[in-house]
């Protein structure tokens, strides 16, 4: 079963930094909405195709726009914490009690 263990583990952990990576991308994007950055330069370009689809999905189920102001990148950074939180430390915690 330590097997097993060690497989959630390294699951746990590989989540853990895809979630910690897309975290500091929305960020970013968030950054870069308050300047006028070139929509032709390939980061600029990287960061916005990456969570465009998923900041529209919560722009369409969660129309919270006040003002102009987009809310919803504070909503996936929110997310990002829960899953990291509950998710990752709960495969942690399962992935020991196999070892």
């Amino acid at each position: 079963m330590y097997i097993v263990g060690y497989f959630l583990m390294a699951v746990a952990n590989v989540l853990n930094f895809v979630l910690l990576f897309f975290m500091w991308v929305v960020i970013a994007r968030a950054i870069l909405s308050w300047v006028n950055p070139d929509p032709y330069n390939p980061i600029v370009r990287f960061i916005h195709n990456v969570t465009e689809p998923v900041l529209y999905q919560v722009r369409k189920k969660i129309p919270i726009n006040f003002g102009g102001i987009d809310f919803s990148p504070i909503i996936i950074i929110i997310v990002i914490y829960f899953l990291r939180d509950f998710v990752v430390n709960s495969l942690v915690r399962f992935s020991e009690s196999l070892l």
